[in-house]
């Protein structure tokens, strides 16, 4: 398969009567992992993020074997200076022999220009379902590393377990996908980074044992030297995603992977900077396959402009295909804007704004399943004005 995918799409009008005709259209597809590639069996987890500079970052996990989310994974990076059109190779930022180091979660902070990569870590042989059953030899554990040069190098991991992870809890996930920094409210300047983890509950189920996943958030108020435990979501949700909404207040909507049985996505809402949450409720429109999924703010409000936000995932009830881009003009009550951007095999995914009303996607696709590839996606929302 050509290291170069082009995908001809249609250019899609959306009538949006605020935006009068709002346009959404493909620029450039191409994979930017390829799984079978440079000693890797498997490529996933994407993640991506736009430095202060403008630099394109795209992580995501080596797995040197096909052993699931447990076994040797290295986190891997590839850097873009001109919004995609070419990309460095891809380096190795953490290895850790035989052992898993994975679920990169980036987020840049706006004030420094300093890139933070929240991870997670585990022996190689301590799988998840073990994990959950606390019947492993170690546990997931909680790591941190931070870029000061756009993220041409990085600071050596650091362990956060004790400040972001209660002792009772078993798996552990940091994203998905990014995290983001507050911009308005009381807690402006804060980091955060949305997170799940797995915990003992007499009426659970998850992995046929009395346990329960839950999501919740970690985040920095000194710039990332320091890291905290935020409040938790529960019951039946875990991998998430979290954007900030435009009241003023710095208020938080968190999406959120579903276990409720109903195919569709479970959001809450937070109004103290991520410390307490609602209780998680459905979002009928957001179906999904149970699988990851972004959510990114794409433009604040602004005059008679309303603001936007937009939600990728597989879009579908029934298996991981069709990863698709729905739009919100009301702050996340309705998303009544679907284009389909791959048709295909896909699942877990990652989006970041570039200059010029462009978005850019990191997206898990392929023909036979959707570990394939990671695709790396722009699309132009709008007109050039």
């Amino acid at each position: 398969m050509n290291h170069k995918v082009h995908l001809v799409l249609l250019i899609l009008l959306i009538e949006i009567p605020a935006l009068c005709a709002q346009s959404v259209r493909t620029l450039d597809s191409s994979a930017l992992f390829i799984s079978g590639t440079s000693d890797y069996d498997t490529y996933r987890i994407p993640a991506l993020v736009t430095t202060g500079k403008g630099t394109l970052l795209a992580f995501c996990e080596g797995r040197k074997d096909d052993g699931g989310d447990a076994g040797n994974i290295d986190i891997l990076l590839r850097r873009s200076e001109d919004n995609g059109k070419t990309w460095s190779e891809q380096v190795v930022i953490w290895d850790d022999g035989s052992n898993t180091c994975g679920n990169p979660c980036p987020v840049v902070d706006e004030q420094t220009g300093d890139i933070h990569l929240l991870l997670t870590h585990n022996l190689g042989d301590d799988h998840e379902t073990d994990i959950i059953h606390k019947k492993s030899e170690s546990t997931r554990t909680v790591w941190a590393m931070k870029s000061s040069d756009d993220g041409k190098s990085w600071s050596a991991p650091k362990e956060i377990t004790p400040t972001t992870k209660k002792k009772e809890w078993g798996w552990y996930a940091t994203g998905p996908g990014i995290g983001i920094q507050v911009k308005h409210g009381p807690c402006k300047g804060r980091l955060i980074i949305p997170s799940d983890h797995s915990y003992d509950d007499p009426g659970g189920k998850v992995r046929n044992g009395p346990f329960e996943y839950g999501s919740h958030v970690i985040y920095s108020d000194d710039h990332g030297d320091t890291w905290k435990l935020g409040g938790t979501i529960r019951p039946k949700v875990n991998e998430c995603q979290v954007v900030e909404l435009a009241d003023g207040n710095g208020t938080l909507l968190m999406n959120m992977r579903s276990y409720f049985g109903k195919n569709k996505r479970t959001h809450a809402i937070s109004y103290d900077g991520g410390l307490s949450w609602t209780a998680p409720y459905t979002v009928d429109e957001l179906v999904e396959p149970v699988c990851q999924a972004s959510i990114l703010r794409y433009r604040w409000p602004g005059g008679e402009q309303p603001g936007i936000l937009l939600f990728l995932n597989p879009a579908t009830s029934g298996g991981r295909r069709n990863m698709s881009l729905r739009m919100s003009l009301d702050e996340g009550k309705t998303w009544p804007f679907i284009r389909t951007v791959f048709p295909g095999p896909s699942a877990y995914s990652s989006m970041t704004v570039l200059k010029n009303n462009t978005v850019a996607l990191l997206y898990e696709g392929g023909t036979a399943n959707p570990y394939e590839q990671i695709i790396f996606h722009t699309l132009k929302i709008g007109t050039d004005d």
